[in-house]
């Protein structure tokens, strides 16, 4: 396994680990409004003024059920990559396969990112599409699944390099 390999598999599972994280916290949008709310894809949790906070299950609406979706099979193909980059060092042509898994991955992060906030309308938000009330805001898991699609692409570049003599 050459370096830039090395560099790539690494990248990938960072992004991997980025993007399990941002589906793990409730935190894809903050509110202050009527205590503290917290809304994620996989979980809402609300403290009121003081009492114990509440966490359940969401209704997801349309635009963020299909934003789960697609971050989910994005996390499955960025481990896949990451299998198969560990196993490009006894085989070197699954390197090319793993490049084009990854490439999927980049392209399902993205368009959860230009559907997820679609779903700004929705009612414990209060917003319109693409635009959040002034006292909401996005949280830390949205910002851990922006930097997962930017470790996404540029490991996509790494693998680019390492599969371009390959052509």
């Amino acid at each position: 396994m050459d370096k830039l390999t090395a560099v790539s598999g690494i990248l990938f599972l960072v992004a991997d680990v980025f993007a399990i994280a941002s589906l793990a916290h409730p935190e894809w949008i903050v509110s202050d409004v009527n205590g503290n709310m917290r809304l994620g894809l996989t979980q809402h949790c609300q403290k009121i003024y003081g009492r114990n906070e509440i966490c359940m299950f969401p209704r997801l609406s349309l635009e963020w059920m299909m934003t789960l979706i697609l971050i989910s099979f994005g996390i499955v193909c960025l481990t896949v990559t990451c299998m198969l980059q560990i196993l490009s060092h006894w085989k070197r042509h699954a390197i090319k396969y793993a490049r084009w898994i990854s490439f999927t991955a980049m392209t399902l992060f993205c368009l959860a990112a230009v559907i997820f906030p679609v779903g700004f309308a929705i009612e414990e938000i209060g917003g319109q599409p693409y635009k959040l009330p002034n006292q909401t805001q996005v949280g830390s898991s949205y910002v851990l699944f922006i930097l997962a699609i930017f470790f996404t692409v540029i490991s996509e570049l790494f693998a680019g390099k390492v599969c371009l003599p390959m052509f």
